[in-house]
């Protein structure tokens, strides 16, 4: 087979591998209220399930891109995958919180070593070639992987029951790994494993990687903030909440094609920085607007049409940075710096969302008087927040 149809077959196979980890995210929260009753769990534990699957990132992304560089991506993965299938299928077999908690952990295990691996997998097959698109591609696995989720989880959980969507998931990762193990090939000329462990990486390539996810855990957490929090602010403009999820869903679904789209076109024309810092400034413009505007969905349909703009270029600094013999082990930074960001600052987004308080509705803006209203207490109409000042 051309090289030039090979790297693209293997990035065939690295996407639907990826694409099952957005799946078995996702079974928890498609079939909550069944998971609640048969768990016997509240909210919060649910909501503690659901964080576990990311949880292993912070303390497994290094070590694992270590395991990479000593053992091979290839097995290594292999192993993520085979963790995934177990902790799935222990989840079906979950009788108290506990025990799905276990399985949630082991699972989110696998799919951490997954993620890893496949971006340094990408990047031995794209680097000098098409990082951009291939990156872009391979990323967009997580929206789809949801977005079928959020489709087919609910109905087949209401039909079947809750366990059988776990199935499905611990299915899908078991079908992914013997698709990785018969297709996938490393490329030739690529350095032989690592003899021991070791984070065999200079100064400069460790600035690099905690610069490079600092800014990818920064942009998945602005868009983790802004699907959170966005739909209390359309319902607070009159929009109810099932318009308002539906609305702003609308970033997950053209998210799927746009970030492939963006990747290509900056490949074709080049200048990755003028724009991701061109998007970044768009994206910032949007969400600053967005609270003030009088037509709310002019400066959102900005938002959803540029937010995806970032994502290739993004993931393939790392690429541009990294010597073949270090990837692994940079990967590992570059997620570990990732995961820690996503288990720390949308917390962090709820705590200033608490503090800066709202006038008409979900809002902190200047009033008709030309007020600003900070509170703590249940949502002031507008006018009564007004006189209040007044007096």
């Amino acid at each position: 087979m051309p090289s030039i149809q090979k790297r693209w077959l293997m990035l065939a196979v690295l996407f639907l591998a990826r694409t099952t980890m957005a799946l078995q995210f996702q079974t928890v929260a498609s079939t909550g209220p069944l998971l609640r009753d048969a768990l016997s769990i509240d909210f919060a534990a649910l909501g503690t399930l659901i964080g576990l699957y990311m949880l292993p990132g912070v303390f497994i992304a290094l070590p694992g891109g270590m395991l990479g560089q000593r053992f091979g991506s290839k097995r290594v993965m292999l192993a993520g995958l085979a963790l995934m299938a177990v902790g799935g299928l222990l989840m079906t077999l979950a009788e108290s919180f506990g025990t799905a908690a276990l399985a949630r952990v082991v699972s989110g295990t696998g799919a951490v070593l997954m993620s890893v691996l496949i971006a340094r997998m990408v990047t031995d097959w794209f680097v000098g070639r098409e990082i951009v698109t291939a990156m872009a591609i391979v990323i967009s696995s997580w929206p789809l992987g949801l977005a079928i989720g959020l489709v087919l989880f609910g109905p087949l959980a209401a039909a079947a029951g809750w366990s059988v969507v776990m199935d499905f998931a611990a299915f899908a990762a078991a079908l992914a790994l013997l698709l990785v193990a018969a297709f996938y090939r490393d490329p030739s000329g690529m350095p032989a494993a690592s003899a021991r462990l070791t984070l065999d990486l200079t100064r400069r390539e460790w600035l690099l990687m905690i610069i490079a996810g600092v800014s990818w855990g920064a942009f998945n957490v602005a868009y983790v903030v802004v699907i959170s929090f966005a739909p209390e602010l359309f319902t607070a403009r009159g929009y109810s909440a099932t318009d308002a999820s539906r609305i702003v869903s609308l970033i997950g679904w053209l998210l799927i094609p746009s970030i492939p789209l963006a990747g290509a076109l900056i490949e074709k024309f080049g200048r990755p920085n003028l724009f991701m810092f061109g998007s970044f400034l768009i994206v910032v413009a949007a969400l600053v607007a967005l609270p003030y505007a009088s037509q709310i969905l002019i400066p959102f349909a900005v938002l959803v049409l540029v937010i995806g703009i970032p994502g290739g270029p993004l993931m393939a600094l790392p690429a541009q940075a990294l010597r073949p013999e270090s990837r692994a082990s940079g990967m590992g930074i570059f997620f570990t710096v990732f995961y820690v960001m996503m288990a720390v600052l949308p917390g962090t987004a709820g705590l200033v969302r608490e503090s800066v308080g709202e006038c008409c509705g979900a809002r902190a803006v200047r009033c008709r008087a030309g007020a600003l209203v900070r509170r703590r207490s249940p949502v002031v109409p507008c006018g009564k927040a007004v006189a209040r000042i007044k007096q």
